[in-house]
Formats: structure tokens, C-alpha cells, sequence
């Protein structure tokens, strides 16, 4: 039965939300959504979760956070649910595994390490002791490790780090380039000559040493491409809004009268950007 007292009582904490995912999930009593769900239906559900605490963060709305994190909260407490009732483990045993994560890597706060290192310094040593956790795993590959479920970009972006440890990398960013004129040019080819599955690949493999220009130019690129497609929201909203002022929608337009818009916007962005540095 679910404890009525702690489901409604606002001042209990974490406590009440895991009796609240409980009763959700009480085959007798829950919610049949609820009850339905598995660990890989709800995996989706939480990727796009930490996706909207990014955005709410990206665009400094703070008082969405709060909502955006418990939703991500929720989350865990929701695969933790399924783990209990599968035998798996329990969301206590997570914070126990989280809190001895970060107690163990983090030795010059918590042991009795030197705390006068540089941010490189304590960069090298957590890469360090991540390692000694795979090794622990009988993860011995470079590659190991690295979550198949990440965006592909980023992962991309991971995995050239990681192969970049142990040497295997481009000297320069100089050299990347050069890459990417080779792979734009295979694109092409492909395009002209191969099959679909073909022109895929070769896309693939453009964009893959993209990822490697970013890294070697100190840019991440999954949160570039956040940044380009939050540009390019804005620039395009307000090419609707100009033509609003003129009675019409994108659809009764046409690709020359909105490519003059965009040339506005951007230009009146420009100006606001440089009006705002000054």
C-alpha cells in the first residue's frame, strides 16, 4: 500500500519521490504507463531529459532548470525502480556508488593529496585514475569505455580523444584540413557514381574528421552544433517575423525575397552584437 503520509508530504525529500515512483509502478495500484515501461522505453525519455536541462541552461532559464533537473531526477529514480524490482540494485546503492566515485577521484580533496595542482595537472590525474577503473573492468582497450548511446558527434569527438592518448593522431590541425578536402572530394564522387548506402559512408567519414578539426581547434563539436542551430532558429524566426510585418508566411514566399530577410537579420544581429561590445 502507499504511504499516504510521505506521497504528500512536501518536506520529505528524495524519500518521497522513490515512494512515489514505488506506487507508480505497483502492479496492483500504478499507472499502466508506468508499469509498461522498461529500462530501453524509458532510455529514450531520459537522453531527451539531460537534452532539455542543457537547453534551459543554454539559454540561462533558470527557473525552468529546477523543473528540467527534477525531470532528470526523475529519470534515475525511475531506471533505479526497475533495477530493485528486477534484483539489479537499488537507488541507494547508486548515490553509494556515486559518492565512492567521487571520493576516490578526487584524493586531493577528500585524501591527502596536494591540492596546489593546475587544472591540466588534475585533468591528467582523473584521466589517470578513470583508467585504473576500466583496467579494474577488464576494459583494457583504449576504446573502452566510451557509451555507444552517445550522440554520434560527440562520441566521435570521444573517441578521437581518447586514440589521440596513445599517439594516434594528425601532427596539426593543418593536416586535418587536408583530410577534409579529401573526404569532401570522396563525397562528391560518391554522389556522382555510388550507391545511397556509399554516399552514406562517405558522409559519415566527413563528418567523423570534422569532429577531429574540432577537437584540434579546442572546440567542442556537439555544443557548436547546439550553437549553429541555435543561430540559425533565431535568424530564421526572425526572417518569419519580417515577413509577417508584410502579411505573409514562409509558403507565400520565395527563396530569393527570405535569402534578402536573412541578409537583414544577420546584419541586424551584427550590428545589436557590436553595439553591445562597445
Amino acid at each position: 500500500m502507499p504511504e499516504t503520509d510521505l506521497i504528500h508530504n512536501e518536506t520529505a525529500g528524495i524519500e518521497r519521490l522513490l515512494e512515489i515512483m514505488r506506487c507508480l509502478r505497483d502492479p496492483k495500484g500504478g499507472c499502466p504507463w508506468d508499469i509498461e515501461q522498461d529500462f530501453a522505453s524509458i532510455a529514450p525519455y531520459t537522453i531527451e531529459e539531460a537534452y532539455e536541462v542543457a537547453d534551459a541552461i543554454e539559454r540561462e532559464a533558470w527557473d525552468e532548470l529546477k523543473g528540467e533537473l527534477g525531470d532528470l531526477l526523475f529519470q534515475s529514480v525511475f531506471h533505479a525502480q526497475m533495477a530493485a524490482e528486477a534484483g539489479h540494485f537499488t537507488f541507494q546503492d547508486v548515490v553509494t556508488t556515486m559518492s565512492n566515485k567521487m571520493v576516490s577521484r578526487h584524493p586531493h580533496v577528500f585524501g591527502d593529496e596536494n591540492r596546489e595542482k593546475s587544472a591540466d595537472q588534475q585533468s591528467a590525474d582523473w584521466e589517470a585514475i578513470k583508467a585504473a577503473e576500466r583496467a579494474g573492468k577488464a576494459q583494457q582497450g583504449t576504446l573502452d569505455g566510451v557509451a555507444v548511446g552517445l550522440p554520434a558527434l560527440l562520441r566521435a569527438y570521444k573517441l578521437q580523444k581518447r586514440a589521440a592518448r596513445v599517439g594516434f593522431d594528425w601532427p596539426s590541425a593543418a593536416n586535418v584540413i587536408a583530410k577534409i578536402a579529401e573526404e569532401s572530394a570522396e563525397l562528391v564522387e560518391a554522389r556522382d557514381s555510388l550507391s545511397q548506402a556509399e554516399v552514406e559512408e562517405e558522409f559519415g567519414d566527413l563528418m567523423f574528421v570534422m569532429a577531429n578539426l574540432g577537437r584540434h581547434l579546442g572546440v567542442e563539436p556537439e555544443a557548436a552544433l547546439r550553437a549553429a542551430n541555435a543561430k540559425f532558429t533565431r535568424r530564421f524566426e526572425g526572417v518569419e517575423a519580417k515577413l509577417a510585418a508584410r502579411g505573409k508566411r514562409p509558403e507565400d514566399s520565395d527563396l530569393a525575397e527570405m535569402d534578402a530577410l536573412w541578409d537583414e537579420v544577420k546584419a541586424e544581429s551584427r550590428a545589436a552584437k557590436s553595439a553591445h561590445g562597445s
